[in-house]
């Protein structure tokens, strides 16, 4: 199947390269002619221009936008949609506020134009794991492009299914699902990263209290000098606590035990504060979340070694590198 991508960085590059190892075509464009030249080399198409682009698609045309959320996706699908016609998809990979996406799909509809929000986790991870896919919009073009979303899906995989639940009945046991209307695909991953700052959280103050055992402070018949790389491995292994942020955490230890590499200053990128917002609107507590995404307001005021750990799980799940060295 043919797709257009605009924007290769972290996540759209492999997306490319995933799609591209099973056979489909694209044709690729970024604002850095390096980064299309390199996905060229490796197969793919590209373009010179978001014009370029249109042009070397197939009717009905489907491009995939992956752009940080914000003014410049924005912009990107403004522009796309001049040069697009009635019966062609625009899909919106990114971190975009779910209210933007509702907006844009009732726009884009009056020109016959079908948008699809695609909430996409797996990070730089996804080109060998695949991308687990929160899909929302127009149901039929959700449809036809099942092939594409297929295609970047993990599939079941290993992963043991679910008692009491038939596989043939869904799409969620392949690693992708159509959840509703437009918006709803980013609703969803919305509070996925809601629920993620939170595990982020708990794993770093736990693993922060067992390196402070070591301390002076501690009584000399309770001290005890833990490490943290054996402990996180171990806890990988039939614990009730693991999870691939365990595995993410386990790895960032065992290259650096002390985390020297990170200051603690730590980013939240929309999705964090959008979750605390909906929550308040719904009069929903979220004691947890809430507190998870005011520390990172905070680590970037006082840095702890549970906060290194949170910029560290971030480099490792997203290629996230800290902003601010302080």
């Amino acid at each position: 199947m043919q797709l257009g991508m605009i924007g290769l960085g972290r996540m759209g590059g492999n997306i490319v390269r995933r799609l591209m190892r099973n056979q489909h075509d694209c044709v690729v464009f970024d604002a850095d002619p390096q980064a299309v030249a390199q996905i060229h080399k490796e197969g793919a198409h590209s373009a010179t221009s978001i014009k370029n682009l249109v042009e070397q698609l197939a009717k009905p045309r489907a491009v995939w936008v992956m752009l940080p959320a914000g003014e410049i996706t924005e912009n990107t699908i403004t522009q796309l949609a001049t040069h697009l016609e009635d019966g062609d998809v625009i899909i919106d990979g990114g971190n975009t506020n779910y209210k933007d996406d509702v907006r844009r799909a009732q726009t884009l509809k009056v020109k016959g134009i079908a948008y699809i929000d695609v909430g996409t986790s797996g990070g730089v991870w996804g080109l060998e794991r695949g991308y687990c896919m929160m899909i929302g919009g127009d149901r039929e073009a959700v449809t036809r492009l099942d092939p594409i979303f297929r295609t970047l899906a993990p599939g079941i995989g290993t992963i043991e299914l679910t008692h009491g639940r038939d596989p043939a009945q869904s799409t969620a046991e392949q690693g992708y699902l159509y959840t509703g209307p437009a918006g709803s695909g980013h609703f969803v991953k919305m509070v996925h990263n809601g629920i993620e700052y939170g595990l982020m959280q708990a794993y770093a103050e736990g693993l922060d209290i067992l390196k402070g055992v070591s301390q002076e402070i501690i009584p000399a018949e309770r001290r005890y000098d833990l490490n943290l790389a054996d402990i996180t491995e171990l806890w990988r292994r039939g614990s009730v606590v693991s999870s691939w942020l365990l595995d993410l955490s386990a790895i960032a230890l065992a290259e650096d035990p002390e985390l020297k590499a990170f200051t603690g200053y730590v980013d939240d990128s929309g999705e964090g504060r959008w979750t605390i917002m909906a929550a308040i609107e719904e009069a929903v507590p979220t004691d947890v979340l809430s507190a998870a995404l005011y520390t990172r307001f905070r680590s970037r005021q006082d840095h702890t070694f549970a906060e290194k750990l949170l910029s560290a799980m971030r480099k490792q799940f997203g290629g996230h590198q800290e902003s601010h060295k302080g």
